[in-house]
């Protein structure tokens, strides 16, 4: 048993060769990546609620929790509300975080191959209005269930605030 390229053409040996040589220089520390990193458009505001790093790891867990706290609780406006998010980090051209490939959440979900699906509910660009969805509003229906299990007492009403 011989070389392995030994049975193979010179010319498709020298090309696999030149392939090689090419495909590790794309990986050398200072060459052309092989995949296009996202564009992220700079944010609007000052200071994200956190550091980039954390951020791209951990966004996620942030949106789900809030997400489960603003659904059952009813807990608006916190720090990690995905209206905050689409606010500070709506594009300037488009006014929004998904309509185009190098809007915010679709340049780095299409580099991660990761579906967005936040936005088959909710707004891609920052709101008009300050109005409550229906279900959520301190008079829907979250809030009467919620009063309606602390005045049976399974639950414990908040203290009253002090004007």
């Amino acid at each position: 048993m011989g070389h392995p390229l030994r049975h193979l053409p010179w010319a498709a040996a020298l090309w696999l060769l030149l392939a090689s040589v090419a495909a590790l220089a794309a990986d050398a520390p200072g060459g052309a990546p092989r995949v296009t990193r996202p564009v992220i458009e700079p944010a609007r505001g000052g200071q994200c609620v956190e550091d980039p790093a954390t951020m791209r790891r951990e966004h996620m867990n942030y949106l789900k929790h809030q997400r489960d706290e603003t659904v059952h609780g009813g807990v608006r406006g916190a720090k990690y509300s995905l209206k905050t998010c689409i606010q500070c980090h709506a594009s300037q051209t488009t006014q929004s975080v998904a309509a185009t490939p190098s809007n915010f959440c679709v340049s780095c979900h299409s580099f991660a191959a990761v579906k967005i699906d936040c936005f088959e509910c909710h707004a891609t660009q920052p709101a008009a209005t300050t109005s409550f969805h229906p279900l959520v509003h301190p008079t829907g229906t979250t809030a009467q269930l919620t009063r309606l299990v602390r005045a049976i007492g399974a639950e414990p009403a908040p203290a009253p605030s002090k004007p």
